[in-house]
Protein backbone atom coordinates (compact mmCIF):
# COMPACT_ATOMS: atom_id res chain seq x y z
CA UNK A 1 0.00 0.00 0.00
CA UNK A 2 2.82 2.51 0.74
CA UNK A 3 3.98 2.08 -3.03
CA UNK A 4 0.47 3.10 -3.98
CA UNK A 5 0.18 5.65 -1.89
CA UNK A 6 3.68 7.27 -2.82
CA UNK A 7 2.51 6.95 -6.70
CA UNK A 8 -0.69 8.80 -5.94
CA UNK A 9 1.05 11.36 -4.30
CA UNK A 10 3.46 11.39 -7.61
CA UNK A 11 0.75 11.60 -9.79
CA UNK A 12 -1.62 14.31 -8.19
CA UNK A 13 1.57 16.73 -7.82
CA UNK A 14 3.12 16.60 -10.76
CA UNK A 15 -0.36 16.91 -12.33
CA UNK A 16 -1.22 20.02 -10.08
CA UNK A 17 2.31 21.60 -10.85
CA UNK A 18 1.91 20.72 -14.18
CA UNK A 19 -1.34 22.80 -14.74
CA UNK A 20 -0.59 25.95 -12.39
CA UNK A 21 2.88 26.31 -13.57
CA UNK A 22 3.49 24.61 -17.21
CA UNK A 23 -0.29 25.07 -18.85
CA UNK A 24 -1.63 28.11 -17.30
CA UNK A 25 -1.46 30.03 -20.25
CA UNK A 26 -2.68 27.41 -22.12
CA UNK A 27 -6.06 25.95 -23.62
CA UNK A 28 -7.13 22.38 -22.20
CA UNK A 29 -10.50 21.10 -22.54
CA UNK A 30 -10.92 20.81 -19.17
CA UNK A 31 -10.97 24.89 -18.60
CA UNK A 32 -14.19 26.45 -17.46
CA UNK A 33 -16.84 28.07 -20.08
CA UNK A 34 -14.54 28.81 -23.38
CA UNK A 35 -11.73 29.88 -20.94
CA UNK A 36 -8.01 29.23 -22.48
CA UNK A 37 -6.22 30.38 -19.79
CA UNK A 38 -6.50 29.99 -15.72
CA UNK A 39 -6.98 33.91 -14.68
CA UNK A 40 -10.02 34.25 -17.75
CA UNK A 41 -10.98 31.18 -15.88
CA UNK A 42 -11.13 32.39 -13.26
CA UNK A 43 -13.07 35.47 -14.51
CA UNK A 44 -15.43 32.91 -16.36
CA UNK A 45 -16.12 31.72 -12.48
CA UNK A 46 -17.29 35.41 -11.64
CA UNK A 47 -14.06 35.42 -9.42
CA UNK A 48 -11.50 38.21 -8.92
CA UNK A 49 -7.97 38.11 -10.83
CA UNK A 50 -6.28 37.67 -7.00
CA UNK A 51 -8.34 34.68 -6.33
CA UNK A 52 -6.40 32.84 -9.07
CA UNK A 53 -3.22 33.92 -7.32
CA UNK A 54 -4.28 32.97 -3.94
CA UNK A 55 -5.72 29.32 -5.13
CA UNK A 56 -2.78 28.76 -7.43
CA UNK A 57 -0.25 29.28 -4.16
CA UNK A 58 -2.00 27.01 -2.00
CA UNK A 59 -2.36 24.03 -4.69
CA UNK A 60 1.30 24.41 -5.70
CA UNK A 61 2.00 24.83 -1.48
CA UNK A 62 0.17 21.35 -1.05
CA UNK A 63 1.53 19.60 -4.52
CA UNK A 64 5.13 20.15 -2.61
CA UNK A 65 3.74 19.11 0.14
CA UNK A 66 2.44 15.75 -0.99
CA UNK A 67 6.05 15.23 -2.56
CA UNK A 68 7.68 16.28 1.10
CA UNK A 69 5.05 13.97 2.65
CA UNK A 70 7.44 10.46 1.02
CA UNK A 71 9.94 11.70 3.68
CA UNK A 72 7.86 13.63 6.09
CA UNK A 73 4.35 11.51 6.51
CA UNK A 74 3.26 14.16 8.53
CA UNK A 75 2.87 16.52 5.72
CA UNK A 76 0.73 13.62 3.58
CA UNK A 77 -2.81 14.53 5.10
CA UNK A 78 -2.78 18.44 5.50
CA UNK A 79 -1.41 18.40 1.85
CA UNK A 80 -4.62 15.86 0.37
CA UNK A 81 -6.69 17.60 2.52
CA UNK A 82 -5.75 20.82 1.68
CA UNK A 83 -5.92 19.67 -2.05
CA UNK A 84 -9.54 18.09 -1.73
CA UNK A 85 -11.11 20.93 -0.35
CA UNK A 86 -9.81 22.93 -3.03
CA UNK A 87 -11.05 20.64 -5.60
CA UNK A 88 -14.46 20.57 -4.40
CA UNK A 89 -14.04 24.22 -4.88
CA UNK A 90 -13.15 23.76 -8.37
CA UNK A 91 -16.02 21.10 -9.10
CA UNK A 92 -18.21 24.20 -7.55
CA UNK A 93 -17.47 26.30 -10.00
CA UNK A 94 -17.92 24.61 -12.69
CA UNK A 95 -21.30 23.18 -11.74
CA UNK A 96 -21.99 27.09 -11.23
CA UNK A 97 -21.49 28.06 -14.69
CA UNK A 98 -23.29 24.87 -16.06
CA UNK A 99 -20.11 23.63 -17.48
CA UNK A 100 -20.92 19.79 -18.90
CA UNK A 101 -19.94 17.54 -16.44
CA UNK A 102 -17.30 16.14 -18.21
CA UNK A 103 -15.17 18.86 -17.40
CA UNK A 104 -15.25 18.39 -14.19
CA UNK A 105 -13.80 14.93 -14.44
CA UNK A 106 -10.34 15.76 -13.48
CA UNK A 107 -11.18 17.67 -10.43
CA UNK A 108 -13.40 14.67 -9.70
CA UNK A 109 -10.44 11.86 -10.17
CA UNK A 110 -7.67 14.18 -8.55
CA UNK A 111 -10.62 14.62 -5.41
CA UNK A 112 -11.11 11.09 -5.30
CA UNK A 113 -7.45 10.14 -5.33
CA UNK A 114 -6.20 12.98 -2.61
CA UNK A 115 -9.31 11.24 -0.62
CA UNK A 116 -7.57 7.94 -0.78
CA UNK A 117 -3.93 9.56 -0.18
CA UNK A 118 -5.71 11.23 3.23
CA UNK A 119 -7.21 8.12 4.40
CA UNK A 120 -5.41 5.04 3.04
CA UNK A 121 -7.04 1.58 3.97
Amino acid sequence: MNYLLIALQCIVAFSILNVWLVQNKKATPWRGGNATTIIEEFKVYGLPVWMCYVVGTLKVIFAIGLFAAIWVPELRQISALGLAALLIGSIAMHIKINDPLKKSFPAFLFLCMCLIIAFPL
